[in-house]
């Protein structure tokens, strides 16, 4: 069949003085052809509209009847084909079947596309150079990334500028305020400027005063940052993401490219998690940011000045530490080193981990809680005191605070199997063991103990992680007499 492209070929040809032969060759059509499509109407333009059914609407009888009513009360467009053939079958049963459905489908976006409901109509938007920047964090779990070949379970967090669309990855942890804040920062500073506003989430937490006023009302502690870099903030409204587009296909291409980025790597293991964050950067600066060119040299231009120095990447709160030698810090309970009982510490609270200080001076670096975990307890800041009161751990109440491993935990269900109730005393005996000779080598000792059948205590434990040294026999040796040599002497003179 003769195409609209080919007759084109063919008359410019003809016009520039080529022979119908050379012209029809030029074409890839045949001279015979090559007369015929010379002069007049295009293929398309003398093509009739197939306006004919091929075969007989199998859903004719019933559409207006029970399909159109069907779609009527279908105000929000909700109901699929699938559903309404299924509905069909068990009204009219074997009337219908499964090679229909692409007919059914045709007839409903038909019918929908001159009878239904208006749909919502998106407004594209003109974003003029250092005006906007918009930020939100995404779910990256499905990524599959490990650290040292554990699961790391992360968010990442984007700033994107609307106008030139660069972007700022940074790995967080969860939507705080301190990986607000650190992203934030980072960008401004990486990027050698200030927009105007920042657009974000209406619904974030870490931006908004949810339980007062709906999400509507910003922070204390956003305001300070909005205010310190001259910034103003603007809001999508709840369960409206695509007015947010601009971050959201970020975040799909940047999750899509890193994805494949990883296939070509050959790995997902990292050994580090700061690692992972440069590999991450290095990435989307290499085969995105690098290839705006002019358009992000010309939103620089439009820039503000940063400020002369950063604000601090962690918010600084003063707290007691209780009698059970824990703090309270954002609704989490920390333990903290016994000596520090009564006394009030100052936390640095980073997007990541806890800072705690006493007298001007570090004195503990803690993981930040993530999640719905509650407490998290270091058993070696409280076994000193639960060593001396053993019967305190059977309801204690962060008890599984008290097994750093899993074969921790094992070794205790099979002390209770093996000792009953005085399994608690025998395992804060082991605790102790592992807390003076190491949880490394008390963990190996216990797991070769779990594989095999005998019973055993915390003095098993003890002997085969600091085994007993044989005794050394004293050994008396005398003086010696010196008259025994001097009667050598005299013999061998005479």
């Amino acid at each position: 069949m003769v195409k609209d492209a080919q007759v084109g070929v063919l008359r410019r040809k003809r016009m520039e003085g080529k022979t119908q032969e050379a012209s029809a060759g030029a074409a890839g059509m045949s001279v015979r052809s090559a007369r015929k499509w010379e002069h007049g109407l295009y293929p398309s333009q003398r093509r009739k509209p197939h306006t004919w059914r091929t075969r007989e609407d199998p859903f004719a009888e019933l559409f207006d009847t029970e399909v159109a009513a069907l779609l009527v009360e279908d105000r929000n467009g909700v109901l699929e084909a699938t559903t309404i053939l299924a509905e069909l079958n068990r009204r009219h049963p074997g009337r219908f079947g499964a090679g229909q459905l692409r007919t059914l489908q045709r007839r409903v976006r038909q019918w929908r596309g001159l009878n239904g409901p208006e749909k919502e109509v998106f407004f594209p938007q003109e974003h003029p150079p250092g005006r906007e920047a918009a930020y939100d964090f995404t779910n990256c779990t499905e990524l599959g990334i490990t650290i040292c070949g554990a699961p790391f379970d992360h968010l990442l967090f984007e700033l994107v500028l609307s106008f030139s669309g660069w972007r700022w990855p940074t790995v967080a942890l969860s939507e705080s305020f301190e990986a607000l804040l650190l992203g934030v920062q980072e960008a401004l500073w990486r990027l050698g400027g200030v927009v105007e506003v920042l657009r974000s989430d209406n619904l974030s937490a870490a931006t908004h005063e949810l339980p007062l006023s709906g999400g509507r009302t910003l922070t204390k502690r956003y305001q300070g940052l909005l205010e310190y870099y001259g910034l103003k903030s603007t809001r999508i409204f709840p369960r409206k993401a695509h007015e947010n587009g601009v971050v959201e296909q970020a975040h799909r291409r940047t999750k899509s490219m890193l994805a494949q980025m990883l296939v070509l790597r050959g790995s997902r293991d990292f050994p580090s998690v700061e690692e992972y964050q440069r590999w991450v950067r290095e990435l989307i600066e290499r085969e995105h940011n690098v290839l705006l060119g002019e358009k992000l040299a010309e939103e620089r231009r439009h820039l503000h000045a940063l400020p002369a120095v950063a604000l601090p990447a962690y918010t600084a709160m003063t707290v007691k530490v209780r009698r059970w030698s824990t703090i309270r810090v954002l609704n989490h309970t920390y333990s903290v080193p016994a000596r520090l009982i009564g006394e009030r510490v100052r936390v640095l609270v980073h997007h990541d981990h806890l800072e705690v200080c006493f007298a001007g001076k570090l004195v503990e670096r803690l993981p930040r809680i993530r999640g719905q975990r509650p407490a998290r307890i270091d058993y070696h800041h409280v076994i000193w005191s639960l060593a001396k009161k053993p019967g305190a751990f059977a309801r204690y109440r962060w008890r599984e605070e008290l097994f750093p491993s899993l074969v921790f935990r094992r070794a205790y269900d099979v002390l209770r199997s093996f000792h009953g109730e005085r399994a608690d005393a025998e395992y804060v005996r082991i605790l102790y063991i592992a807390a003076t000779s190491g949880e490394a080598v008390v963990e190996r000792s216990l797991r070769e103990l779990l594989e095999g059948t005998d019973r055993f205590d915390a003095d098993r434990v003890r002997r085969t992680v600091r085994p007993e040294r044989p005794g050394v026999p004293l050994v008396s040796i005398g003086v010696p007499d010196l008259r025994v040599y001097d009667a050598l002497l005299e013999e061998a003179v005479s």
